[in-house]
């Protein structure tokens, strides 16, 4: 089996548009590996925030992030606004596995591929953070439609 081929724009369902800042390019130029991060949990919180018209914050049940990466592909950096694709791969009991593709410029390929995944708690109880018995039907409302067969 060799490395996965670089994702396009085909592959991802929903779509939002960042700007950059200058603060976001480290001292070479290129977005910082940081942003990158910061950008995928944008993509997703703004999605969750937009779909179930809540502040997701506030609901029982919280997504909390249990696993993060990204497959970089090219630089990203300021001035360029980003495109952030988002996609689901799978809704669970109790998580929810995301791809976000980020995008600048016109090219069809992504220039990086970010990996996230939220396991939902118990907000009233996180001491211990402990997986919940099933998402929020809000959750799943609002990721489902992102699932491609």
């Amino acid at each position: 089996m060799g490395p996965r081929p670089t994702p396009t724009r085909a592959d991802y369902v929903a779509w939002r548009t960042v700007t950059t800042r200058w603060r976001d390019d480290d001292a070479y130029g290129h977005l910082n590996n940081a942003t990158y991060y910061e950008l995928f949990d944008t993509a997703v919180n703004a999605h969750l925030f937009e779909a179930t018209g809540t502040n997701v914050r506030l609901l029982r049940e919280i997504g909390v992030v249990a696993e993060t990466s990204c497959r970089y592909f090219r630089e990203l950096g300021f001035p360029e606004p980003i495109e952030t694709g988002l996609v689901v791969d799978k809704v669970g009991t109790s998580s929810v596995i995301y791809r976000i593709g980020l995008f600048q410029g016109d090219s069809d390929e992504a220039a990086a591929e970010g990996r996230f995944v939220h396991v939902y708690v118990d907000n009233e109880n996180a001491e211990g953070e402990r997986p919940v018995i099933a998402l929020p039907d809000s959750i799943r409302a609002a990721v489902t439609p992102l699932l491609r067969p």
